[in-house]
Parts: structure tokens; sequence; C-alpha cells
């Protein structure tokens, strides 16, 4: 593991244990034992630290099913496989929401998820805005989770949370479907 992957690593620890608003690149540093100056050999700011996590955490949702399934079962699959990796971490998906400048792993995410959509007829405008909307219904509602796991009269039982991440999500699918099934 390259010393870039070992600070990458132990960014993602302190995240977990400290959260979002409480990681800083001194606490950082602290915890790896140099100086605050040290990190930037490795990331030119705080901001392109957080963008390699967010990276990180998106090449943590999972193979793409193959082109042989339905559209939306593809889509499910990954959107669930996103929410799986944020919720890895402390605040993943607050975190997922700060990216700046999306590194390979996002953007080939993104182009798999247009492609998908318009091989299910989407038009070209209608396809990104689809993604778009999906990702933002599974941002949303794992902030949502996140935060709620953390008050102390959440106590919502995993299985009753999966079950409403894919109640809303078959809800924006069948507005996407719906929406390619009017066409342009």
């Amino acid at each position: 593991m390259s010393r870039r992957d070992e600070v990458l690593e132990a960014a993602l620890e302190l995240l977990d244990e400290v959260g979002l608003d409480a990681l800083t690149t001194r606490r950082l540093a602290e915890r790896l034992g140099v100086r605050p100056g040290a990190l930037y050999r490795h990331f030119a700011s705080k901001r392109a630290l957080l963008d390699a996590m967010v990276e990180r955490i998106t090449t943590l949702g999972g193979e793409r099913p193959p082109n042989e399934d339905d559209w939306a079962d593809r889509v499910r699959t990954v959107a669930g496989g996103i929410r799986e990796a944020m919720l890895t971490y402390r605040d993943g998906a607050r975190l997922m929401t700060t990216f700046a400048a999306p590194g390979p792993a996002a953007i080939a995410g993104w182009e798999w998820f247009i492609g998908v959509l318009r091989s299910a007829g989407a038009s070209e405008q209608l396809a990104p805005l689809a993604v778009d909307t999906i990702m933002s219904y599974v941002n949303g509602f794992t902030i949502e989770e996140q935060a709620r796991k953390s008050a102390p009269e959440a106590g919502i039982p995993r299985a009753e949370r999966d079950a409403q991440f894919r109640a809303g999500l078959n809800l924006v699918l069948a507005g996407v479907r719906s929406s390619i099934e009017e066409g342009p």
C-alpha cells in the first residue's frame, strides 16, 4: 500500500470515529504522527482529500450487474450498493455530497447509469436528469438514515429501513419508467 493510500485509509477511519464535522487535517496528521503540512505531499488540499475519500467510497459500491437484467433491476442493484457503501462510514452520505471534482469511479458510474437509461429508451435529455434524481434520492435517504441512526430515539430496525429505501426507490423508478414511455 502506498503512503497516499495509507493517508486515505487513515482519513476514512477518522471519519468513522469523529464524523465529517470533526474531521480536520490537523487531527489526521496527529493520527499519522506527522505535521499537517506533510499531508499536502499526498493531497494538494483538504478538498482533494475529501474528493479522494468520496472516490474510495464510490468504488465500494460494488459490481455493476450484467446488461441481461431489466434496466430497473440493474439500477436497484447499483443504488443499493451505493447506499451500502455510504453506510459503511459514519457520515458517508454527507461526505458523498461534498465532492467537487468527481474521480474516475464516480464518472464511470455516472456514465454507466446514463447508458442503462439510454438503452431503456430514455432520451439524451431525460437520462442524465433521471440519474441525478435517482442519486439524489439515494444520497438524501442515506443522509436521513445516518442522521436518525445517531439519534437516541431512532431504533428503526435495519430490515424496515431497507424496505423503506426499496419502496422509495421503486417510486422514483416508476416515474422514470413513465417518463421513458411518454417519450420526448
